[in-house]
């Protein structure tokens, strides 16, 4: 009757261990992204600076496959700053994401932590 405890236990160790591996590879690639959109984001910033500089009526051209179409001076500071703004509305989400997938890990290693206490605090107690 000893080992269906035991086997039970290591069935939930097992599940919760799973738990923690799949949610820290997903915070890890959630962290990636972050990242990534991130530089995006700055080229961005930086290239909407760089127009906003110029003076006039400069003609802007825009890279389409293997071709330049060229673009009003407002049209495409308005491309680039919409473009802006969904890889802003990315990172927040991601980083949303992020945290819960944080919070998952984090009380998968405090359930791990727990069982293998009680686990020790109760064959402790059946030795003495």
């Amino acid at each position: 009757m000893s080992t269906l405890p035991d086997e039970t236990l290591r069935k939930i160790l097992v599940q919760i261990q799973q738990t923690a591996i799949q949610s820290q590879r997903a915070l890890n690639i959630s962290r990636q992204q972050i990242a990534a959109k991130e530089r995006e984001r700055r080229i961005l910033q930086l290239t909407i600076a760089e127009i906003s500089s110029l003076q006039g009526d400069v003609n802007l051209y825009k890279g389409v496959g293997k071709m330049f179409m060229m673009n009003p001076r407002p049209q495409m500071e308005k491309e680039l700053k919409a473009e802006e703004k969904e890889l802003t509305d990315d990172i927040n989400s991601l980083t949303k994401k992020a945290k819960y997938l944080e919070k998952q890990f984090n009380d998968a290693q405090g359930q791990l932590r727990d069982i293998v206490s009680l686990s020790w605090n109760v064959r402790a107690t059946l030795a003495c």
